[in-house]
C-alpha cells in the first residue's frame, strides 16, 4: 500500500481469466461486486497501470491497483433540504436540483446531498443503487441546476433506468457557451472516458475503457462580442448518453467551453459576467409514467443566477432562432404562469 485508500493486489494463477470486476469484487478492500464496477467505471481501478474496462480478462502476474472511495455508511441521515417537488405520487419525485447540491454521498460530501434531503421528506426510496444511493436513477453534476427524477420503490427505479438506457426519456438542457456557433444544428459523436492524468476530469478518448457519447445541440440565441469577451450562443443541448460532465466535455471538446465551468472553461471572470458555476440547466423532462405509462412533460425556467447573465447581454443579442424564439417564450409563459408542466 503507497497511499491511505490506495491498493496493489496482483493477479495469482488461479485467478487467471477471471473478469476484471468479478476479481476486484472478490477482494476484501471492496465491498461488492457493484461497488468494483462503479470504481471500474469511474476510472479509480488500474491494470498495470491502464485503466481497463470491467470485462477485461486479468492474466497471472498483473498488478491491479484499486484507488478504494471509503463506503458511505449505510444509514445516511435524514436532513431537512428545502426540495422544489413538480411532481410526485407513491412511485416517483421530479423536482427542480438547486445548484451547489450534491446528488447523493461521496467522498468529501458525506451529508447535506440531495438524497439526504429526499430521505427526510418522504423516507421510502428505490433500494437498487445501493444504501448511498438510494432512489437515484440519474444525477446532475452537482452546479448543475434542474430538473431530475428519483424513483420511491425498485419497480419504479427499474424501469426508469431502462427508459433512460432505451433513449425512451428526453432530456434537454439550457447552456450559454462562449464564442459564436455559426451553424443552427450540430451533433458531436465523441467518447468521454476518465482523464488520466486528473482523476477529477473526463474528457475526450480512444481508451478502450471510454465509452460512446452523443449530444446534439440547437442554436436558440447568438450574442455579439463585447469588450472582454468573443461573443456567446446560447443553445438547447439534447443528451442521447449520459456520460459523467457530458456536455461539458463536449463543448470543450468543439472549442466553445460553457460559461463559468470552472473545470473546462475558459477561467475569465469577465466574460463569465461574475458567474461561479456552469451555465448548465436541465429545463424539459420528457418520459412515460414507469407505473401507468402516462406522458409527462415538465419545464424549469432558467434559475435567477443564469436569467441574470442572459440579462447581461441581452443588449448584445442578434436575435432569437425560430427554435430559439419558440423555446424560449414558451419558458416565459410558463415563469409567468408558475406552470411547470405535467
Amino acid at each position: 500500500m503507497s497511499d491511505i485508500g490506495y491498493h496493489e493486489h496482483i493477479v495469482e494463477q488461479d485467478q487467471e481469466g477471471m473478469r476484471l470486476d468479478a476479481l476486484v469484487g472478490s477482494l476484501d478492500v471492496v465491498v461488492s461486486r457493484s461497488s468494483a464496477e462503479r470504481l471500474i467505471e469511474d476510472g479509480y481501478v488500474t491494470v498495470d497501470g491502464d485503466v481497463l474496462p470491467k470485462k477485461y480478462r486479468v492474466i497471472q502476474g498483473e498488478v491491479i491497483g484499486i484507488d478504494v472511495v471509503p463506503p458511505v455508511a449505510s444509514d445516511v441521515k435524514p436532513e431537512f433540504i428545502p426540495l422544489d417537488i413538480r411532481f410526485e405520487d407513491d412511485y416517483m419525485i421530479v423536482l427542480s436540483k438547486q445548484p451547489d447540491l450534491v446528488v447523493h454521498p461521496a467522498a468529501g460530501n458525506w451529508t447535506g446531498t440531495l438524497v439526504n434531503g429526499l430521505l427526510a421528506h418522504c423516507m421510502q426510496l428505490g433500494s437498487l443503487q445501493g444504501d448511498e444511493r438510494p432512489g437515484i436513477v440519474h444525477r446532475l453534476d452537482k452546479d448543475t441546476s434542474g430538473l431530475m427524477m428519483a424513483a420511491k420503490t425498485d419497480t419504479a427505479q427499474v424501469r426508469l433506468q431502462e427508459d433512460i438506457k432505451i433513449r425512451k426519456i428526453d432530456r434537454r438542457y439550457l447552456t450559454l457557451v462562449h464564442g459564436w456557433i455559426a451553424p443552427d444544428t450540430g451533433l458531436i459523436d465523441a467518447p468521454i472516458g476518465r482523464n488520466q492524468h486528473d482523476r477529477l476530469r473526463m474528457g475526450i478518448s480512444e481508451h478502450p475503457s471510454a465509452k460512446q457519447a452523443l449530444t446534439t445541440f440547437t442554436v436558440l440565441e447568438r450574442f455579439e462580442p463585447g469588450r472582454f469577451d468573443d461573443g456567446f450562443t446560447l443553445l438547447e443541448c439534447h443528451l442521447y448518453t449520459g456520460r459523467t460532465h457530458q456536455i461539458r466535455v463536449h463543448m470543450e471538446y468543439i472549442h466553445h467551453p460553457i460559461v463559468g465551468d470552472q473545470t473546462y472553461g475558459a477561467r475569465r471572470v469577465k466574460a463569465s459576467h461574475g458567474l461561479e458555476r456552469q451555465f448548465l440547466h436541465s429545463y424539459s423532462l420528457k418520459l412515460q409514467h414507469p407505473i401507468t405509462g402516462e406522458e409527462m412533460a415538465f419545464l424549469d425556467p432558467l434559475p435567477e443566477d443564469l436569467q441574470a447573465v442572459i440579462d447581461d447581454i441581452a443588449e448584445h443579442s442578434c436575435g432569437r432562432t425560430v427554435q430559439g424564439a419558440e423555446i424560449l417564450s414558451e419558458l416565459e409563459r410558463c415563469e409567468r404562469k408558475e406552470d411547470y408542466g405535467y
